[in-house]
This record gives structure tokens, sequence and C-alpha cells, in this order.
């Protein structure tokens, strides 16, 4: 990519592509382009078209989707299986037809079978029953990496496909019912500790553990891989190390300064048991992370401190 450059960042108010603008303003590209939601409606096909048609973008990050956490996705099955297939329908055929020269695609660490080997490899994909509280979600998404390689395989189309690990920082989405673990257990301890709560209650057991990438360093990695990497097979993006739920928490707890009780609802679902990627492939291709785990979750509390009230509106 050149400095001049027109990038295209679909969904730029989001996790993900939040911090890939910030990522590429800070690497002096000067010409990217965003839509809100309600310029342009991804789920909207001659929207999309005609976006396309009139801006035509060299780059595409493709950030944009629905997500949530394992409530979100067992209440609202129906809208993540459709608007996510919508939504990288669209982008992917528009980019294809209007001359994109590259588009990055991103997955999710979520859509590797329940029990797949430990850490995952790129090849676990499709390989086993996906987590049921997840699979409507889990589906929509490999079918986005397979129109990638399809549209590679039939149009020489050049699309590349991420498999991020669970991502936080700042921007992410503190919802109390709707977000994920992390930020969810971060605005939960805060709470606590305002309201002087004796104890806070975690979903599950404690005990599945999960990898959790800071989300500058996805998109330092899709800056890199967009760059540098050009092959159908999808790529793993994490930090190959993984904590228990447990610890998770028990390290927001110290961030956060709360001096109460944990407490592990058992009763609600753990959902996978182990969710950690194998990042060689990444590895040797000359990338990895460098945010430690507890600086990252200290600065997005801050964030959270900072934004907190706009938040709870």
């Amino acid at each position: 990519m050149n400095k001049h450059d027109k990038i295209y960042v679909a969904g730029h108010r989001g996790l993900v592509g939040a911090a890939i603008v910030r990522r590429l303003q800070a690497a002096g590209y000067t010409n990217s382009i965003t839509r809100t939601h309600a310029e342009l409606d991804l789920t909207n096909q001659a929207e999309v078209s005609a976006f396309f048609a009139q801006e035509r973008p060299e780059w595409v990050f493709l950030a944009a989707a629905k997500v949530g956490g394992i409530y979100a996705n067992d209440t609202y099955p129906a809208e993540f299986i459709r608007d996510n297939l919508l939504i990288q329908s669209n982008v992917i055929d528009a980019a294809y037809q209007h001359d994109t020269q590259k588009l990055l695609f991103l997955g999710s660490s979520c859509i590797y079978p329940k029990f797949a080997p430990q850490p995952m490899r790129e090849d676990a994909l499709l390989t086993g029953p996906l987590e049921p509280t997840n699979e409507w979600y889990a589906i929509a998404k490999i079918a986005g990496i397979k129109m990638c390689q399809a549209y590679r395989k039939q149009y020489g189309f050049h699309a590349i496909s991420l498999m991020p690990t669970n991502l936080y920082g700042p921007g992410d989405n503190f919802h109390p019912q709707n977000s994920h673990v992390l930020p969810a257990l971060l605005r939960r301890f805060h709470e606590a500790k305002m309201s002087g709560a004796p104890s806070v209650t975690v979903w599950g057991s404690g005990s599945p553990r999960r990898e959790f990438l800071h989300v500058d360093d996805l998109a330092d990695a899709c800056l890199f891989l967009m760059e540098y990497y050009d092959s159908p097979e999808i790529v793993n993006v994490g930090i190959g190390q993984d904590v228990s739920i447990r610890e998770l928490a028990e390290t927001i707890k110290g961030v956060v300064g709360y001096p109460g009780e944990l407490v592990f609802d058992s009763s609600k679902p753990d959902g996978t048991p182990r969710k950690l990627l194998d990042v060689s492939r990444l590895t040797a291709l000359g990338w990895q992370a460098r945010i430690p785990f507890r600086e990252g979750i200290a600065s997005t509390y801050q964030w959270f401190l900072q934004h907190g009230d706009d938040l709870r509106r």
C-alpha cells in the first residue's frame, strides 16, 4: 500500500475498525475512507455497490460485523447469521466488481470446532462440530472465508482471511449482557467497586481457558499481512498463550482495585473449554504481538474510566 492509496475500512466505529484507522493514521496513510451505518447500510446490496462504484477503494479492510458474547449469540441467532452473511457477500463482491486490489477479511477463533486440538492450527477449520451457542456467527464467518477463497480461485481476486483470537481494548463493547467476557467483567468489577458490593459473580466454572489479544496489536498485524501476505490459506492472529477465566477475573479485579469476593456461577454455560491459537504461521512471516496482558487491561480500564458516562447512556 502506498501512503496516498484509497483505503476503505468497513466497520470503522467498531473495536477492530477503529484500531485499524488509528494504525493507518499512525503509519502515515492519508486517504482512508469510512462510512457510518447511517451513511451506508452494508446489508443493502444496492447501497454497497453504489458506494464502491463511486469511491473505488484500492484496499479494503472488512472489519464490519455483528458481534457479541455467548448471551447475544444465543439470543439473536437469526440476526447473527443473516446480517453477517449479507455484509460479507455485499462487500466482497462489490470489491471484486470494482477492481479493489486486495481485501482483508476478519474471521474469529471462535469459528473453529468446539473440541479442536489445542493449540488450534489453521487446518482445524471444518473438522468437527461447532460450539452450539456460537454456531450462527461461526457459520456466517466460515462462509466469508470460503467466499474469499472462491473469488481468488475463480476470479484471481486478492482476498486474505485472518483468524484473530479474543480481542479487547479501547472502544470495546461494555454492555452488561451483550459484550464479551473481558469488557463485561471489567465493567462489572468497576461497578461493584463503586457500589461497595461484597462480591462479583462470574458466569461458569472459571476453568475454561482463553487467549486475549489487544486490538492495537491486531490492527498492526492487519497492516503487516495486507502488505506481506497474499495466499488463500487463513492466518491465525494471537499471542500463543492463554489464561483461565478465573485468572482473567483475578487480573481484572486487581487492575480495578476491587476488594470483594469472586463467585463463580457453574449453572451458567462455560462455552468452549479452551481456545488457544497456533500462531506459528504468523510468527514465521515475521510478526508477533507486543502489548503485555496486564498492561493492556490497565490501559483499557483507563479508557473505560474516561468514557464510562457515555457508555452508560
